[in-house]
């Protein structure tokens, strides 16, 4: 799918057909669909594998070339061993300082990360089972916008044309939200049971806290 066929999906279930007389412009429903597209990226990022050199004598590794990065899952160093070798690292900005033992001798380190979802005129990566989801997050996102614009303005639905808006927007949000909740748990089940967070978790019960 593209953008110009996800745009004529939002339209239809926003029934806003009539070319002569749309009532959002293809900018609106445009920028509706990225704003879904950035939602849903968040709970179900794009995976992504990238190859990066390390500097020898140094656990720091540059990852500014990860572009639109949203979260590191794991870093496997060294690379290509059996069973697969991950370490735990900490993020602070564009820099992943690696925790454990081993110090990166300049090899390559492997990161795998996900990042943003592109929904272009081109293609898109959204998973095809998830482009009725994104549609739906962009018609409630449209639909909110226009309940705030139809305010004070008189139009043919009537004074009740705001409200209608502003409910519907809502009970789609909500949809929208709940799914993405349930996909976002899901996949962090998955995979974090593959690989070593890079957050220490934290058991409760045993914890005491600092010493």
């Amino acid at each position: 799918m593209n953008l110009t066929e996800m745009r004529a999906i939002v339209r239809r279930d926003l029934h806003d057909e009539d070319a002569a007389n749309y009532r959002w412009t293809n900018d609106e429903i445009d920028r509706h669909i990225l704003h879904a597209v950035k939602d849903y990226s968040e709970a179900v990022p794009l995976e992504q594998k990238a190859s990066i050199t390390t500097v020898e004598s140094s656990r720091e590794i540059d990852i500014s070339v990860l572009t639109g990065r949203i979260t590191v899952e794991a870093v496997e160093y060294p690379v290509d061993k059996f069973p697969k070798r991950y370490q735990r690292f900490s993020i602070w900005a564009d820099t992943l300082t690696l925790l454990g033992n081993e110090i990166p001798d300049g090899s390559n380190a492997y990161i795998y990360y996900g990042k943003l979802h592109s929904l272009d005129v081109s293609g898109s990566t959204i998973l095809a089972w998830h482009e009725d989801l994104v549609a739906g997050g962009a018609c409630a996102y449209a639909a909110l916008e226009q309940s705030v614009y139809v305010i004070n303005k008189v139009n043919s639905g009537g004074v009740q044309t705001q409200n209608d808006f502003l409910a519907w927007g809502k009970e789609k949000l909500d949809l929208f939200k709940q799914e993405l909740t349930r996909l976002s748990r899901k996949n962090r089940i998955r995979v974090r049971s593959l690989y070593q967070p890079h957050i220490e978790i934290v058991n409760q019960s045993t914890d005491f806290g600092p010493r």
